[in-house]
């Protein structure tokens, strides 16, 4: 007779599981995910793919200091300005989008995250965000591009507040055809943690900037993914703002499926005491002829960053180009950062390359200034300022340029 050993759930993920199962959403795959997420519980430092942000750890954490922070669903909201001007909002989960740009259609559509099959091979069998996302019934929604249609105004992907924030989109961008996302993560703390999972596909031509602005709550949670297709000479930018949030993970998962796809990923962390940010990255090169670079500047004035990034190239993928990046300024003692950058590569004609540092200022860059008649601190806010508007300024896109340099300018004021 075989025995299986069940394993005890902590009480943060007890919790978890409760306040699933009092959620809305499609009741046939919420009960599937449920299930799922009582058997195979939150992963823990064993899981590969989750070694450096402990999930089954820092929900404990968060659910014992959190209690007090937390607010009511709704409360403590306010109507967010958009981050680029000329904006258009859309609401996951909200029954009326407005009036779309021409080109655009907007649906609401009943539909869950598949969480039975990990995007990271790293993962468990089963994927962790997309299994929360449906564990709590997630607000779903279809947004369509034609195609040769350049969408003039950018369009801002919310979640809704509280605990409805759990937002699956399913964003298809015509061939030639041309927009950027804005992924809004804001609100205050719940004792859940918010999810998002996004899936893009950009056809042959197109062209997308995808902006992640996350400024969480101090004592709030979100887990998020985007997994993302391009088709033949596709380009894709993208660009992650962390400044917030006590515990965030956020997952890109990108496949070239034609020749001449191009990525370029940039991000910047802002990381301070009480936060713990996760960037996990994977880039899979499936044809030949595609390129892809990839680079993240990292300020630690404390708490814990990490990233995580894995390039995949398939045997069939010869030609392909594509390089990583992970650099850290370390600025206190009560700050750190885990970086984990790979390479998989099956191809004999590749240019592949990864890299990563941390390091204090440069004190021979600090030297000269403060020998310009600059104090210290304005020197020191200088050269941070200048290692993260080097990546901010490849952007090539002015007012997403602005708004991220003001987001980075208030979290330096603060924290200097």
């Amino acid at each position: 007779m075989n025995v299986h050993q069940l394993t005890s759930r902590t009480a943060a993920e007890t919790a978890l599981i409760e306040r699933a199962e009092k959620a809305g959403g499609v009741a046939e795959a919420k009960d599937s995910a449920i299930a799922t997420l009582r058997r195979e519980g939150l992963p823990n430092r064993r899981i590969e793919a989750w070694h450096y942000t402990d999930l089954r750890l820092l929900m404990s954490r968060l659910e014992d200091t959190g209690k007090a922070d937390a607010v009511p669903s709704g409360a403590g909201d306010t109507l967010l300005s958009p981050l680029l001007p000329n904006s258009h909002v859309i609401e996951i989960g909200t029954a009326d989008s407005g009036a779309v740009p021409a080109g655009v259609a907007v649906t609401a559509i009943t539909e869950s995250a598949d969480w039975s099959r990990s995007s990271n091979h790293l993962d468990r069998p089963v994927d962790t965000v997309r299994l929360l996302n449906a564990s709590f019934g997630a607000a779903a929604v279809a947004i369509e591009i034609a195609p040769n249609t350049d969408v003039t105004a950018p369009l801002e992907l919310r979640s809704q507040a509280g605990d409805r924030s759990h937002s699956l989109a399913r964003c298809t961008v015509g061939d030639g055809a041309k927009a950027v996302f804005v992924e809004r993560i804001e609100g205050a703390a719940s004792p859940t943690p918010s999810t998002g999972v996004w899936h893009l596909a950009i056809g042959a031509g197109a062209d997308v900037l995808w902006i992640v602005d996350q400024a969480k709550g101090a004592s709030a949670a979100h887990l998020g993914q985007l997994n993302v297709e391009l088709g033949a000479d596709a380009s894709f930018r993208m660009f992650v703002l962390n400044t917030g949030g006590a515990l965030v993970r956020y997952e890109v998962h990108a496949e070239t499926m034609g020749e001449g796809g191009d990525i370029k990923i940039r991000g910047v962390n802002l990381i301070e005491n009480g936060q713990h940010i996760d960037v996990t990255t994977t880039l899979r090169h499936t044809v030949p002829n595609t390129t892809a670079t990839e680079t993240f500047r990292n300020v630690v004035t404390g708490g814990h960053g990490v990233f995580q990034g894995m390039i995949k190239v398939a045997k069939e993928a010869q030609k392909t180009d594509a390089k990583m990046a992970c650099n850290t300024l370390l600025l206190s003692d009560d700050g750190d950062f885990s970086a984990k950058p790979e390479l998989e590569i099956f191809a004999d004609d590749v240019q592949c390359g990864h890299g990563a540092t941390a390091g204090e200022i440069n004190a021979d860059h600090l030297f000269y200034l403060m020998s310009r008649g600059i104090p210290e601190q304005p020197a020191r806010a200088l050269l941070v300022k200048a290692f993260v508007a080097e990546i901010v300024e490849e952007l090539e896109h002015e007012a997403a340029e602005d708004a991220l340099m003001q987001r980075i300018d208030t979290w330096l004021d603060r924290s200097h």
